[in-house]
């Protein structure tokens, strides 16, 4: 309504966005109260970091002294190395926060954990970990090569004119860090390992060893308090010895001396002096007395989720996760994370992400085998059902047509999406976690929920590119719905592995998949089931460029999706037949299949695909001259887009009226809309927008190559 009455008013594009920005900010305002924050890549600094001077001024130096002659071509690499427990990530840590406080490097930090001894999860790959630094940097993901080699150089070819620090947490060896290491030398990389990296060439070594005495008596003053501490000085020394002076376990004891108010320094000395002796250990110290002092001061609910986080195959938790992990609600979960935290048994990764140092997993882990649930498989399961509730919730989000999941069987609440950006930023925090969960459901026998999994990703791995480990996950669901006998899933599941091999240009596997799928959908009699295989199929000869065969295809879909079950599907390879008619130059034709697909999704009220129905005709209008009914229509789509909340829907309509203002010589106005549309991808981190930007650089007043509408080529399969 807004939109119309600024059109009324005789505002031009320009202006329409404005509004148009304004009223979907008050209506984002609306429902989520205000704006959510934007966090650096930095994880929090430690407040009660204590010591470390010398190393601490030793890093500084190493990363802003004048650099001589003969190092003014050389990245600076700081490789800090120590033992488990010696504080080596927070010395880190605090290192890059102060040399950004001090104005170095504050164009750009990426961190990441590489996981190099963590007791149950792989250490990182390094072609995946440069994926997400090359996404964090802006490369579209359909841009992003395959091979580690090429994304390596595509890394340093971006970070060439960057002055940037890279934070390289828990590296296991120098081959999994020296394809992260950008080539510019006004970059800083800052590496822990509890090995020593002297085979990596330039590194500058930062030994770190336990702390001193008095580095050691002052943790605990700041965390137990001064006062506590200075009324007892042999009993704080006593602990400050057994603790061997090691950061991590000090802390933990500190932590519990806080939390106990009533204890002396003398009974927490004998507590840790009669603990169980069982090795736990870092550099051969026990730390199992330590760790047994923190948890046995837990109540018995915290020290119930303290094990359950040993269950969990991901490498970090939400308050939501949790709560699925011990079935408990999400409020308890996130005071229990909190006051974990107090306790130094979890830490902050990022605001609301909380991780566990590794050797206190591996004391969870132990903990979970001598202390087992009632029913040892049921936290696996809860997580599995939460990845498949919330993955559906947010897969709906993002516009994927509705998962055949059955009816709702999950044991937890899902939560809830009201954007498509909210649903994609669920997807991309929570990516390691659904692998590991699929994974060890694949282990655990939880079948249904393997393929499930993997299906509610399908159009998430699409959108942001990620084919690296989905391809492996794909086969493993349709191994999952082999041994539970669901031949319905099984072709579904090959249906996601054909999409994956045609993604990724491999179309004969595709082609291979698809008919695999057809197969299975003929045998169970599915006739629905083997239209959308024959749909699927369209998309290996349209990307072959056999468009007459494409055409023959939809067409014995139709014939095949002619029940009143089948009718979204029909409207789908209607849709693609229309782009395919007018890729052969029938644009009538195409006109006729895109009005009957239109009048099915608005039989069956699917508001978002009779959007992007309107767009296809708004395109063949521009086809055939008519620029004035094209912009007409892509108004039409606009506004549907604005009323579903859905900002790829008002990019691709603003990229339309563009192409139809360029046609008809307004390139001033093309260039306002296009603005608008590149706004709009960029908004939802969509991959679109370099294709926007695209059509921003051109200079001529052609319409545009390298953007068409809807993406018809895509697989639409039997969703």
């Amino acid at each position: 309504m807004v939109v119309a009455i600024v059109r009324a008013l005789g505002a031009d594009e320009a202006d329409t966005a404005r509004w148009r920005e304004a009223y979907a900010n008050v209506h984002r305002l609306a429902k989520t109260g205000g704006p959510v924050g934007v966090f650096g890549q930095l994880p929090p600094d430690l407040a009660t970091f204590t010591g470390r001077r010398e190393q601490l001024a030793q890093l500084m130096e190493t990363a802003t002294r004048r650099r001589t002659s003969d190092a003014a071509n050389t990245v600076v690499i700081s490789a800090i190395e120590g033992m488990a427990g010696v504080g080596k990530t927070q010395l880190a840590i605090r290192a890059a926060h102060e040399l950004v406080r001090a104005g170095h490097y504050a164009d750009l930090q990426l961190h990441v954990n590489l996981r190099g001894f963590d007791p149950e999860l792989p250490p990182a790959d390094p072609s995946t970990v440069l994926e997400s630094f090359l996404r964090h940097l802006g490369v579209p993901a359909q841009q992003i090569p395959a091979d580690r080699d090429e994304r390596s150089a595509m890394y340093r070819d971006r970070l060439r004119t960057r002055a940037a620090l890279i934070l390289l947490d828990n590296a296991s060896e120098e081959e999994q860090v020296r394809d992260l290491i950008p080539a510019n030398p006004d970059c800083l990389v800052l590496i822990t390992s509890r090995r020593s990296l002297a085979g990596l060439d330039g590194a500058h070594p930062q030994p770190v060893d336990t702390f001193s005495e008095a580095e050691s008596l002052d943790l605990l003053k700041r965390i137990a308090g001064l006062d506590r501490v200075a009324a007892e000085p042999e009993a704080a020394t006593r602990i400050v010895e057994y603790c061997d002076r090691l950061p991590l376990a000090l802390a933990l004891v500190a932590a519990r001396l806080r939390s106990r108010p009533a204890w002396t320094l003398e009974d927490l000395g004998n507590r840790l002096q009669t603990g169980r002796l069982e090795a736990i250990r870092a550099g051969g110290r026990a730390l199992r007395p330590v760790f047994d002092l923190s948890y046995q001061g837990l109540t018995a609910p915290l020290q119930r989720v303290f094990r359950l986080l040993g269950c969990h195959p991901g490498p970090d938790v939400t308050p939501v996760l949790v709560a699925a992990l011990a079935g408990i609600p999400v409020g308890d979960a996130d005071d229990a994370l909190e006051s974990l935290q107090d306790e130094n048994l979890v830490h902050q990764s990022t605001p609301g992400r909380y991780e566990l140092h590794d050797l206190l997993r591996l004391f969870a882990v132990e903990l979970a085998g001598a202390e087992p649930e009632p029913d040892p498989a049921a936290p696996l399961a809860r997580l599995a059902d939460w990845a498949v509730a919330t993955g559906h919730a947010a897969a709906v989000a993002i516009n994927t047509p509705s998962p055949t999941l059955g009816p709702p069987d999950w044991s937890v609440q899902p939560e809830a999406f009201d954007s498509y950006e909210a649903g994609l930023t669920w997807f991309d925090r929570e990516r390691e976690n659904l692998t590991a969960i699929q994974m060890s459901a694949a282990k655990a026998g939880l079948h249904r929920r393997v393929w499930q999994i993997a299906l509610v990703q399908k159009q998430f791995r699409v959108v942001r590119h990620h084919f690296d480990d989905y391809l492996a996950l794909q086969q493993l669901a349709v191994e999952a719905a082999q041994a539970c006998g669901d031949r319905a899933a099984e072709a579904l599941m090959l249906s996601g592995v054909g999409r994956i091999h045609w993604a990724t240009d491999r179309l004969d596997a595709a082609e291979d998949s698809y008919l695999r799928a057809r197969q299975v959908y003929q045998a169970i009699g599915d006739r629905a089931g083997e239209g959308g295989a024959l749909v699927d199929l369209v998309a290996v000869q349209a990307s072959r460029g056999d468009y007459s065969q494409a055409v023959h295809l939809c067409t014995q879909a139709l014939e095949l999706l002619d029940s009143p079950q089948s009718l979204r599907p029909r409207a789908t390879a209607l849709l693609n037949r229309g782009v395919l008619h007018e890729r052969l130059g029938h644009v009538a034709q195409a006109v006729t299949d895109t009005h009957e697909a239109l009048a099915i999704y608005r039989r069956v009220d699917d508001r978002r695909s009779e959007a992007l129905a309107i767009g296809n005709l708004a395109w063949y209008h521009l086809v055939d001259g008519d620029t004035e009914s094209s912009i007409h229509l892509y108004r039409q789509q606009q506004d549907l887009g604005l009323h579903l909340a859905d900002n790829f829907l008002q990019a691709d309509s603003c990229m339309g009226i563009g192409e139809a203002h360029a046609t008809a010589g307004h390139i001033g106005k093309a260039r306002d809309v296009w603005q608008e549309a590149l706004r709009l991808y960029r908004e939802i981190r969509h991959p679109r927008a370099a294709a926007a930007q695209q059509r921003l650089d051109a200079t001529t007043g052609e319409p545009a190559t390298a953007w068409t509408p809807t993406d018809w080529s895509a697989p639409q399969g039997q969703d």
